[in-house]
């Protein structure tokens, strides 16, 4: 097993590092947390709110820190393997092809973490004032609520991806499902923000633990990280379940379509 890993994540790894030119573009198009922010903090600057300008400062860098770990494009490398056919080689192999997606989003966090960590630094030179160091409790625990954010965002969007069994236009899902996404995961603003009826909401739902949750955490707002860690494995459960249901029925429908 540890062999297989290995291999497909090396594999992935030095295919990623040919497109490391696109992925700086692909950087730089998940900063709209950074244009968010300076709209919190002007605002913070001129009339009282929940968080300071600097607590403003560093939750949006956490986003864009969550957002670059959790990204996922496992719709449209699916839908095209199957509506081309490309799935019917990968189904002869011992393993899923789901592991194909899964190292290849990983050998990818690698390829572009030199480009984040220039952004990081570029952050802290335009705003010094923001600048601080997690202690190491913090960050193993950032660290664990973030692997579990990944593998979350992956699993929703692979469960959507499922739905190219039966149409070709699978990723209209995606599309669908980021409005909500956008306005709910803390990328446009932090729950803190939220009236408190709403946030309670929200909270029982799996948007806010794929990006506020563990930038929160990261910068020491305040948070439930036991109640966050059940409910993101709930979650996780209940796709899962679907996740495999679907995939077994899609499966049926995929060879009934001459594959």
């Amino acid at each position: 097993m540890w062999k297989t890993a290995k291999t497909l994540l090396t594999t992935y790894y030095a295919y990623m590092l040919e497109y490391r030119a696109e992925l700086f573009l692909w950087v730089l198009s998940g900063s709209l947390p950074f244009i968010v922010m300076g709209i919190w903090v002007k605002a913070a600057q001129s009339q009282e709110l929940a968080l300071e300008p600097v607590q403003f400062a560093r939750y949006f860098l956490a986003a864009f820190l969550v957002r670059q770990s959790n990204v996922v494009w496992v719709i449209w490398d699916f839908e095209r393997e199957v509506i081309q056919g490309k799935l019917s080689p990968r189904l002869l192999q011992p393993i899923d092809p789901v592991w194909h997606h899964f190292f290849s989003h990983i050998a990818e966090r690698f390829a572009r973490f030199p480009f984040i960590i220039g952004l990081i630094l570029l952050f802290f030179t335009l705003y010094p004032q923001a600048f601080w160091l997690p202690s190491l409790g913090t960050t193993l625990i950032f660290l664990l609520i973030l692997l579990v954010a990944f593998c979350l965002r992956f699993l929703i969007q692979y469960t959507l991806a499922l739905a190219a069994f039966w149409t070709e236009r699978a990723s209209a899902l995606e599309e669908l499902w980021f409005l909500p996404y956008l306005f709910l995961s803390g990328v446009i603003a932090p729950l803190e923000m939220f009236p408190p009826t709403l946030r309670e909401i929200v909270l029982w739902t799996p948007f806010p633990y794929l990006v506020n949750f563990p930038a929160s955490v990261l910068v020491g707002l305040p948070t439930n990280i036991g109640r966050g860690l059940i409910v993101m494995l709930g979650w996780g459960i209940v796709i899962f379940i679907l996740n495999r249901w679907l995939w077994r029925k899609g499966l049926r429908q995929y060879s009934g379509m001459g594959a």
